[in-house]
């Protein structure tokens, strides 16, 4: 079972979609027992920074989410829940992140005839091996929606990256803790395999 968790952030039922299309079981869930008891855990997302950490907290879903990672389970954040994974964002001053990965989220320079936000395909590159991207070409395209993007303080975490306006880290791994910044549930069949190799860890 994959439990999705719900934070009233928007964007689960494209991702409950996408699991299902996979044969995948999955549960849209807040309850901490029901996550804790998955096989794999997912934390998607799409809003403002310290809106969603107030949501996670006023759940008393950020220590569970810690747990999550701490014990081992694979633990899979998209978009908002990629960055939500760090220390701090730009776009929320002052607001801790769940401080699972160590790096911070930055707003996307402003750059002559880009439009922020970043909304639209870009290939990635593969900065290290990831398990995410087994059986993927590099510069395969991938679906992004968003105002700031991750630099993250080990590159090493770093295993796929795309360029607008600047570098974005745009997927990480770190043990059982993996991370999208673009939506591998509206990434056609490149978004599907993603999936479909967390699914299969």
């Amino acid at each position: 079972m994959i439990a999705i968790i719900d934070y009233d952030a928007g964007n689960l039922r494209s991702v409950e979609k996408a699991l299902a299309s996979l044969g995948e079981e999955n549960v849209i869930t807040r309850d901490p027992n029901e996550i804790l008891r998955a096989d794999k855990v997912i934390l998607p997302g799409v809003g403002a920074f310290g809106d969603a950490m107030g949501k996670l907290h006023q759940y008393h879903l950020a220590d569970v989410i810690r747990e999550v990672a701490d014990k081992g389970t694979p633990f899979l954040g998209i978009c908002l829940g990629l960055q939500l994974l760090f220390e701090s964002s730009e776009e929320s001053p002052g607001v801790e992140g769940l401080g699972i990965c160590k790096g911070q989220i930055l707003r996307i320079p402003d750059c002559a005839g880009l439009k922020i936000p970043h909304m639209g395909w870009n290939s990635l590159n593969f900065d290290h091996s990831g398990r995410l991207f087994a059986g993927i070409p590099e510069e395969s395209y991938v679906y992004f929606v968003h105002s700031y993007y991750l630099k993250a303080a080990d590159p090493s975490i770093v295993t796929a990256s795309t360029h607008y306006s600047v570098d974005i880290h745009a997927s990480v791994e770190q043990g059982n803790v993996f991370a999208c910044q673009f939506h591998p549930e509206k990434s056609s069949q490149v978004g599907l395999a993603i999936l479909k190799n967390f699914v299969n860890l």
